[in-house]
């Protein structure tokens, strides 16, 4: 099967990576929305709320904070239970900082909305220098 590239955004960090990915509709905090322990998202309410981001690929379509994004990402790759890539719809540069830091794969100002091509479980191949995703298993 030949990969279809259905998410573009300017080059990003990090090598080529595939897992499954998990689409998220709220906003990330590192600090107030994930138990770093786990790899988890705890807040009350998220819309990933009890979902373990561990070697998977997640998108969020904005980010808070992130002041405690370089030592967050460092644990959560320490741990093992770190995402294997992050995409975002916009971010800022200390989240972009954190996740460099810590060597996980990230993209952002990704198009289209990846609501409407993708789906929570696809396979997917995340090409930050090429600034692509691929969906590489049919629905």
């Amino acid at each position: 099967m030949t990969p279809d590239a259905v998410i573009t955004a300017p080059p990003g960090f990090g090598a080529d990576v595939e897992a499954e990915i998990v689409l998220s509709r709220d906003s990330f905090s590192i600090r107030y929305d994930m138990d770093r322990e786990t790899g988890v998202i705890s807040r009350k309410g998220h819309a990933l709320e009890g979902r373990s981001l561990a070697g998977k690929i997640v998108y969020f379509p904005a980010v808070q904070g992130g002041v405690a994004a370089g030592w967050a990402f460092l644990a959560l790759v320490g741990r093992g239970v770190a995402p294997a890539g992050v995409l975002f719809g916009r971010t800022n540069p200390v989240m972009i900082q954190g996740l460099v830091l810590a060597g996980i794969p990230v993209m952002h100002r990704v198009r289209p909305d990846p609501f409407s091509v993708l789906q929570t479980g696809d396979r997917v191949r995340m090409s930050p220098a090429r600034g692509i995703v691929e969906r590489l298993a049919p629905r």
